[in-house]
């Protein structure tokens, strides 16, 4: 039994016969017996309690007056509960009933019939209390109704945001929230079975909606960046083939294709993305330090091939103009000998030099053409078919004349004699161009 502080017992509507009992001098109600009985005084007179053996009489008088204590306490917190309006009315009436009980089986030191009045003095506070009590549960009812609709707030709360995130797509943050939504349900109160069932599988749906698009989404990811590793694998192994080729140029520009292939493939994954430049990256590097150091060394020889040009270039033009074609023709052929063998030159330069080049090998060529032209043989003798054929015309058309004059036809011999006049000029024409084979 729970001891009670006496000072507690002072404040209580329990009868002050109870309080006394606690305070007075136990012998007031007891004694023990020289064979060590214990025996409270009653109003129906001494009756033994029990004994204590071993101890003397003052600790075994004590003994019993704390078991007296011990239940004086507990009426007075039985009164007070009641008087609360903490107790039941129907549980109040059963602890009366087990108080009587204990009173009267009570092997204590203490002013046991003030304790049984104090017993029957609780009994009327349950009735005069009930109202206290009614009170109390009306107020508990309400506490525990603002209580509910406070968690039911909370807890709708929770639920309506994981609704709004269940079509993110910002799977970081919309997955780290969710988890912390999460802990926050676990950590509210409890509903009821049914309303805590009903936010549950709102919560529930909308999380599952959010973990089932999540995973949909990084699988189809996953598959896109096994695409995209594949095609950048297979673009690094080019590049890693390419990355010690000396064909300056033509490498140049399909790296440039492999750069641009590399773009329009896509983004993997972050960590694999990151390798995979890297072994491009490395690579292009490799290949463009190696062309970067070829083409200083390529500088120093090209500004010495340029002067090599520029002098060349005037011997060449010198051999304009010429009068025998074929030497000229010999020393242009041997300068461009010497020409080609003179290693690369920059790129603009060398144009405007070939351009040079191109006039004076345009010149020879058509100095060969004329040449060949006056010299043909085949040439010649259509000149000398045509001059023959003019010839025989003219005289044929001369005869014609004659005859038609001779026969008075003067017209037919106009006509002829024009045809043979003009059949001239022709032949003059004809003559003087098989003249110029010689």
């Amino acid at each position: 039994m729970t001891d009670i502080n006496p000072g507690t017992l002072a404040h209580t509507q329990v009868a002050p016969s109870a309080a006394s009992a606690l305070i007075g001098d136990p012998s007031q109600f007891g004694r023990v017996g020289e064979d060590g009985t214990v025996f409270v005084r009653t109003s129906e007179g001494e009756k033994p309690v029990g004994s204590y053996p071993g101890k003397s009489a003052e600790e075994a008088l004590a003994y019993f007056v704390r078991k007296f204590e011990a239940l004086a306490s507990e009426v007075a917190l039985t009164a007070a509960r009641i008087t609360s309006g903490a107790m039941v009315p129907q549980d109040a009436h059963e602890s009366v009933k087990k108080l009587r009980q204990q009173v009267r089986e009570l092997n204590g030191v203490g002013d046991l019939d003030s304790l049984a009045l104090s017993v029957e003095q609780i009994e009327p506070l349950i009735e005069g209390n009930r109202e206290a009590y009614e009170a109390k549960k009306a107020a508990e009812s309400a506490v525990k109704a603002a209580r509910r609709e406070q968690i039911l707030v909370e807890k709708e709360k929770i639920v309506a945001e994981a609704e709004s995130l269940a079509l993110s797509e910002n799977w970081k943050v919309t997955g780290d929230r969710l988890k912390t939504l999460l802990d926050e349900w676990k950590a509210a109160p409890r509903l009821d079975k049914k309303a805590d069932g009903d936010f549950w599988k709102r919560f529930s749906a909308s999380r599952n909606k959010f973990d089932k698009r999540r995973r949909t989404h990084f699988a189809q990811l996953e598959a896109t960046s096994s695409v995209v590793s594949a095609a950048k694998m297979e673009i690094i192994t080019e590049a890693e083939k390419l990355a010690t080729s000396t064909d300056w140029v033509a490498t140049a520009r399909r790296f440039k294709t492999l750069m641009d292939s590399w773009k329009t493939a896509g983004r993997g994954k972050p960590s694999d993305e990151a390798k995979l430049w890297a072994r491009f990256k490395a690579a292009q590097d490799q290949f463009f330090t190696a062309k970067s150091a070829d083409l200083e060394k390529r500088e120093v020889s090209m500004t010495a091939n340029l002067a090599k040009r520029e002098e060349l270039i005037v011997q060449i033009e010198a051999l304009v103009p010429f009068t025998d074609a074929k030497a000229a023709k010999n020393s242009f052929r041997d300068l461009m000998r010497t020409w080609e063998k003179i290693g690369i030159t920059h790129r603009d330069k060398r144009a405007a030099f070939d351009a040079r080049v191109a006039k004076v090998e345009e010149v020879i060529k058509e100095a060969e053409a004329e040449i060949w032209r006056k010299t043909d043989p085949a040439a010649k003798a259509r000149a000398a078919e045509v001059v023959k054929q003019l010839s025989e015309s003219i005289e044929n058309y001369r005869k014609v004349a004659a005859k038609s004059q001779a026969a008075g036809n003067e017209k037919k011999a106009k006509e002829a004699l024009e045809s043979a006049e003009a059949r001239t000029v022709w032949l003059a024409e004809a003559e003087k161009h098989l003249a110029e084979f010689s």
